[in-house]
């Protein structure tokens, strides 16, 4: 199973330890292969630097753990062909990558991508768009309960992230 994952993946597991943080932990131990691009890793930095900048050594610590692929972004007249492809048209590059690279899901909290609407249905043609809690359960199998239980989980609910474990 290929699984892309965008910016505020990356920014979500980092800055609170809850569906993001899982979904990527779900790629670390090899249960989905990751994939990303360079603008999606540039998003997660610059973000991370101006809102976030205490998380910033975080962030590049769990991009050195990860194993992902990264895959190319598309270019600016690829981009520019599918005006319409998302709501928002900063997300088509994005969608874009996931979708060159044969990626089964693309996983965001993005409404502009994950909503199912009109907006999105040109896109969902070609992957499946999913939040995280929903990946986490309608693909990983996880429960209502063990959803619940971390809903609202703290980084002092935790020994360490996973991208620190020994």
């Amino acid at each position: 199973m290929r699984v892309f994952a965008d910016a505020n993946i990356l920014i979500r597991a980092v800055t609170f330890p809850r569906f993001p943080y899982e979904v990527l932990q779900h790629g670390a131990r090899g249960d989905f292969a990751l994939i990303l691009s360079p603008l999606v890793v540039k998003g997660a930095r610059q973000y991370i630097h101006k809102l976030y900048p205490g998380y910033e050594q975080a962030l590049e610590l769990l991009l050195q753990y990860l194993e992902y692929e990264l895959v190319p972004d598309p270019s600016p007249d690829s981009v520019a062909e599918q005006t319409g492809l998302v709501r928002d048209s900063k997300n088509i590059p994005v969608a874009l990558a996931a979708i060159r690279a044969n990626a089964d899901y693309l996983v965001s909290t993005d409404r502009d991508l994950i909503d199912v609407d009109d907006s999105t249905a040109r896109l969902r043609q070609y992957i499946k768009l999913v939040a995280p809690g929903a990946f986490l359960q309608q693909v990983m199998g996880w429960s209502h309960e063990a959803l619940s239980a971390i809903e609202r989980r703290r980084w002092s609910d935790l020994e360490r992230p996973f991208w620190e474990e020994e």
